[in-house]
């Protein structure tokens, strides 16, 4: 095992050279093709995807074997992702800044690729195409580690996606698929630190935890997505009512959910009720302080472990505060620093959160579930970061970027 990470990495790092100059024409052209092949092979996708579902074990839940599961649709929906990713800006030979000094030399700071980036993730297939296609047209050379319960699937993918490469005149290696389910190539993968220059998690808490402790290598990634939505005493109640359900029940386990409502006690008896009311007509369990469970008796109780707690169900936790300031203070304690909302009609206070809220998203009058790389016209993510070094919030192609500087003299020297 170690033997084959090594070379996958050595391969990559040797990739990763030539792509950091392709032209953006000949990516393009990879990327569409391998469109092309995803809807041509649609039978072989299918046939791949059934060994995978057929191989779950009869407990598996539902909504796991809905992440699994490829249909027409579905790989209908891969293929555009591909050709919407072509469509996008190359970010690649950007201008990011240019000065001239008084000694007369021109300073460019350029967009480079990171390099060698390793994405580690379970079970949807449809992240071996889309980490695949964002790493690539970014000009990155990347080593793509899936789910053993996707494993038939992603493997067709990535042959797709290497038949694309070849007609494009670019190395297979620019895309590579770990060729085995064991887990132990995570462990060695993750020590890949003189080959991989990144490493992006996306999957459990419990694979992210792994890797965070595991990994000599710099992560892009999110521990929780414990999101918060907070209720202004001047929100419209209309429109948070409407934010809220949003918020929380669109879809419960994606890790933008609102996961605790905070209110103004203002607000508490003439909006909270009915904003209650709606999430619990729509199954979700209902978790809140004494306050509360005063207003709508089918309100079980919270306890403290409900605050910093990330359901990826339909469960949420509330709680009634003084003011804003008492808000954003609970919000520096228990959020995950993911994406938090404000619903208020008052723009002083909206800045006020916006500004005084240290998450990697804040919204104003929006659903928390907007934060997405393809909501945020990026085209398509590769994950949330919710760190504070060169990534933050949804990681697009701009992301994937770094930068170096190009100086042009005419025979300048230091004195």
């Amino acid at each position: 095992m170690k033997e084959l990470m090594r070379s996958m990495g050595q391969k990559a790092k040797a990739a990763a050279r030539l792509l950091a100059n392709a032209p953006t024409e000949q990516k393009n052209r990879a990327l569409t093709c391998a469109a092309r092949l995803m809807r041509e092979k649609k039978e072989e996708l299918l046939i791949a995807n059934k060994a995978d579902m057929d191989a779950l074990a009869p407990e598996t839940s539902a909504a796991m074997r809905d992440r699994l599961l490829l249909t027409p649709e579905r790989i209908e929906s891969i293929a555009k992702g591909l050709d919407d990713v072509a469509a996008l800006p190359d970010p690649v030979g950007r201008i990011l800044a240019q000065w001239t000094r008084p000694n007369g030399l021109l300073i460019t700071r350029v967009a480079v690729p990171l390099g060698v980036i390793g994405v580690i993730y379970e079970s949807r297939p449809n992240v071996t195409a889309d980490a695949g296609a964002l790493c690539f047209k970014s000009g990155n050379a990347v080593i793509l580690r899936g789910g053993s319960d996707s494993f038939h699937s992603s493997a067709k993918i990535a042959e797709i996606m290497h038949a694309g490469l070849k007609e494009a005149g670019l190395p297979e290696d620019c895309i590579q698929s770990v060729p085995t389910a064991d887990r132990a190539a995570v462990g060695e993968m993750l020590k890949l630190d003189e080959y991989i220059d990144v490493i992006v998690p996306r999957g459990g808490k419990s694979l992210i935890q792994r890797i965070t402790d595991e990994s000599k290598i710099p992560l892009f990634k999110h521990l929780n997505g414990i999101c918060h939505t907070y209720i202004h005493a001047k929100a419209d109640p209309d429109l948070a009512r409407k934010v809220v359900l949003n918020a929380k029940m669109r879809r419960t386990g994606t890790c933008n959910s609102t996961e605790t409502i905070l209110c103004d006690d203002a607000a508490s008896k003439t909006i909270l009720p009915a904003v209650i009311d709606d999430l619990i007509k729509a199954g979700c369990e209902v978790r809140g302080d004494e306050k509360t469970q005063a207003l709508d008796q089918r309100v079980v109780p919270a306890v403290d472990e409900d605050w910093d707690t990330e359901y990826l169900a339909a469960i949420v936790s509330i709680k009634i505060v003084a003011d804003i300031n008492e808000a954003i203070n609970h919000i520096a304690l228990h959020s995950s620093h993911h994406t938090e909302a404000i619903l208020t009609e008052d723009n002083q206070t909206a800045e006020q959160f916006l500004n005084e809220v240290d998450s990697a998203v804040v919204m104003h009058n929006a659903s928390t579930q907007f934060c997405d790389g393809g909501e945020f016209g990026m085209g398509a993510e590769i994950g949330i970061a919710t760190g504070r070094l060169h990534a933050r919030g949804p990681i697009g192609l701009e992301q994937l970027t770094t930068f170096k500087y190009q100086v042009h003299g005419a025979g300048q020297v230091r004195p």
